[in-house]
């Protein structure tokens, strides 16, 4: 079982900065990726970023220039550096990664911290 922790959320002006933390209870490395998403009101959840066990990250082309997926290996912690936020990132951010459970790619879920920013 991983367990992952997500802070950091809270209200921001547009243009202000965020940084999202998600904390596994586990060691990043024996994951095969973690990642962000987000859901807004009434939209599906939707990809913001990952970064593998490699270190290769991806984007949203939402996101892209604005958004900073990073992680450390000594905390455990994947991090989501968000700045230049516009109200059209407001949701709940919610960490996920996969690990190998014998032979499936099993995901886990972060509980979700909110992101409102205001106009």
């Amino acid at each position: 079982q991983v367990q992952l922790v997500e802070s950091g959320g809270g209200l921001v002006q547009a243009g202000g900065s965020l940084r999202l933390s998600c904390a596994a209870s586990v060691n990043i490395f024996t994951l095969i990726a973690m990642g962000w998403y987000r859901q807004a009101p009434g939209k599906q959840r939707e990809l913001v970023a990952t970064i593998t066990s490699s270190g290769n990250t991806n984007y949203a082309d939402s996101v892209k220039g604005r958004f900073t997926i990073s992680r450390d290996s000594a905390k455990n912690t994947a991090y989501l550096q968000m700045n230049s936020l516009k109200p059209e990132d407001t949701g709940v951010y919610y960490c996920r990664t996969e690990r190998w459970v014998g032979l499936t790619r099993t995901p886990y879920w972060g509980q979700g911290t909110q992101v409102t920013v205001s106009s």
